[in-house]
């Protein structure tokens, strides 16, 4: 593990400012030592999922997490994360002091970074090199690279989860629905478990979202784990059986069958395609 502290000594505020402050920064990856208790902090963190994948554990829920994902888990909050040894999880955590995001009751939330992921992955990696040399100035430097990266998240934010979203105007219940795919779809979803969410009849629910957004919600489930999947396939050398796993997919036939049906051909032969020689 790599932490660094942070004093707040070479940074400033304007008078009557109180603007979040950088309390650490921890890159870690897992070994045989590591701890899965749940523990909880002082201060918000935010949790960045830089490669492999698992769970996520708090007192009421475990969840699955890969790479892109950020964790928003606020002070006070019990967690843990599960790596698995196959595809062990690696990350940067940012302990900010004066920051509660509006989140769950449970206190925290999940988001998926598709877009400003390598942005935010570069600023990450500016602080951790600044904060490795300690040269004069390197909190202040942290401190302002915290801000960028709140900002950027901010954008993302209202995309993804405040209560008016760009775009067609649909009931508050299947932009919700939406919302709740795009930031779960790696979990195992049912349309009852949403339509509960919304506290709606299913029927109700899949015949409203496929008039707001021109596909049921279970289709647009399937399309944004098979959009994840290209990612996985061009980038990584993860295996088929691995990918399905880590998407939420109930087996690696299934995962197959609904790539070939979104993109007219098979996982394989996309990846034969599509994905960089070293």
């Amino acid at each position: 593990m790599i932490r660094y502290q942070f004093s707040g000594s070479d940074t400033s505020e304007p008078a009557g400012h109180e603007a979040p402050r950088l309390s650490y920064i921890t890159k870690d990856q897992f070994s045989t030592d590591w701890n899965s208790e749940l523990h909880t902090h002082g201060c918000a963190e935010l949790f960045f999922v830089l490669d492999g994948h698992r769970y996520f554990r708090t007192l009421y829920k475990e969840f699955p997490i890969s790479v892109q994902d950020l964790l928003i888990v606020n002070a006070h909050v019990p967690h843990t994360e599960i790596s698995s040894m196959k595809s062990p999880l690696q990350y940067v955590v940012l302990g900010i002091e004066g920051m509660e995001a509006s989140v769950a009751e449970e206190g925290y939330t999940m988001l998926h970074l598709h877009d400003g992921w390598a942005e935010l992955h570069n600023c990450l990696d500016l602080m951790l090199n600044e904060s490795s040399k300690t040269l004069p100035g390197h909190e202040a430097v942290c401190q302002h690279l915290l801000e960028v990266v709140l900002i950027r998240l901010g954008r993302q934010q209202d995309l993804s989860l405040s209560g008016e979203v760009p775009g067609p105007r649909g009931s508050h219940e299947c932009e919700f629905i939406r919302r709740y795919i795009d930031n779960h779809f790696k979990e195992d979803l049912t349309l009852d478990y949403l339509a509960q969410l919304a506290h709606l009849n299913k029927y109700y629910l899949s015949h409203s979202f496929r008039k707001e957004f021109g596909t049921s919600p279970i289709n647009y489930l399937i399309s944004r784990r098979v959009e994840e999947s290209r990612f996985l396939l061009r980038k990584t050398g993860h295996p088929l059986s691995l990918i399905a796993e880590i998407l939420g997919f109930s087996s690696l036939s299934y995962f197959s069958q609904c790539f070939r049906r979104v993109e007219g051909m098979s996982p394989t032969e996309y990846r034969k395609q599509n994905q960089k020689k070293p």
